[in-house]
């Protein structure tokens, strides 16, 4: 259940109650794809840097360890040891973009694995089977994400198909959860708004989903060609058309100044892997922008990643020591930076927070940005 406990202009300030505990928005989840963090981070350290939803794949735990193996663990919250809410993506995305031959039809998604080429059908039974299996806090509906550039046509067709889904996995959703044996019986459905950069086609999709009264509703397809100024259009067209009492997910995005310009139009729930990937290749981000470690002007620099951080890493030890893992090439270099950078995400959302509380989010989203971009 979703509570609408402040806005400020159109930026939105609740609260999510789930089985697995309530959580505030806007938020990001950290994006664990296979019941894990890319960086050797441990569960404890979710807890640690304030981690409120831990964001993992369909596809990729159906593949490994296999969702019947995490059912018969108890599933995914015992499987990891983590008592928060999971949201598990539907595994759609990942049939379109990983696998290297696949057949659409109406039933759903023949593909082949990308681990070991073996053949694999999914549609939107199989995919609620398999969060079901995984029993996640939140499961995605299953649904096409054609890439952009996409002719009107087959954007229009796909997003028609898609909705179909929908209907089929909320179904099967209200079948699985009144099985007696299915671990979370609570477990909750958030349908996918598609169309691309067509926001016509958008707009229909919104309010013909939102007819569904679904638990929430994303916004997908986007960060995925489109500028960012196409993207914001998009965003600010669309979310009138969804319900304002439900809350709004940006799948896949992104950048810190990303974040700030959705919330700005609206939006609740964020994931992305940037804070995480770019952490493993060096990259740190701060209140003064983006900071490469590999740079030699930090060889000597005693000073911690961000002096305005309270994350582990940045109350104890330097951008030269950092410098040096990397260079080293030291796993605990990779590790730090994502500890940081998972925690400078998640205090972001909690500064949002209490902006949006204090009738101030314009002002502090104006320089938090400033910050950015002036650099050090």
């Amino acid at each position: 259940m979703y509570r609408l406990l402040h806005t400020d202009g159109n930026a939105k300030r609740g609260e999510f109650v789930t089985v697995h505990g309530t959580v505030q928005t806007p938020l990001f989840m950290n994006v664990g794809t296979a019941a894990a963090i890319k960086g050797a981070l441990s569960t404890e350290d979710l807890e640690n840097i304030g981690t409120q939803v831990e964001l993992s794949n369909t596809y990729h735990l159906h593949l490994r360890p296999g969702d019947e193996t995490i059912k018969k663990l108890g599933g995914i919250h015992k499987f990891m040891s983590w008592n928060r809410p999971v949201l598990t993506d539907s595994g759609g995305f990942q049939v379109f973009s990983l696998a290297k031959l696949r057949n659409i039809a109406e039933e759903g998604v023949t593909f082949r694995s990308h681990i070991d080429g073996h053949k694999i059908f999914m549609g939107p039974e199989q995919s609620m089977q398999i969060q079901s299996n995984i029993a996640s806090t939140i499961a995605m509906a299953f649904d096409e994400c054609p890439g952009l550039p996409c002719e009107r046509d087959y954007m229009e067709k796909s997003v028609a198909r898609t909705e179909r889904w929908l209907v089929r996995c909320k179904k099967e959703m209200d079948r699985l959860n009144s099985l007696p044996d299915t671990i979370n019986k609570n477990q909750m459905l958030f349908g996918i708004n598609q169309g691309g950069t067509y926001t016509d086609i958008r707009i229909e999709n919104a309010k013909r989903i939102s007819e569904l009264d679904l638990d929430g509703y994303a916004i997908g397809g986007l960060a995925v060609g489109e500028t960012h100024e196409e993207m914001y259009e998009t965003i600010e067209k669309v979310i009138p058309y969804l319900p304002k009492e439900k809350p709004t997910y940006l799948m896949g995005v992104g950048t810190p100044e990303n974040i700030l310009e959705s919330v700005e139009r609206g939006v609740d729930f964020f994931d992305c892997v940037y804070p995480s990937r770019n952490g493993r290749h060096g990259h740190a981000y701060t209140n003064h922008g983006k900071m490469n470690m590999h740079n030699a002007k930090y060889e000597f620099d005693e000073r911690p990643l961000d002096e305005t951080c309270d994350c582990p890493v940045c109350r104890r030890y330097s951008r030269a020591y950092i410098r040096h893992l990397f260079k080293a090439d030291e796993m605990l270099g990779m590790r730090f930076l994502v500890i940081h950078n998972l925690r400078f995400y998640n205090k972001m959302m909690e500064e949002i927070r209490d902006a949006i509380d204090h009738d101030n989010f314009k002002e502090y989203k104006k320089a938090k940005i400033e910050g950015f971009r002036a650099g050090e």
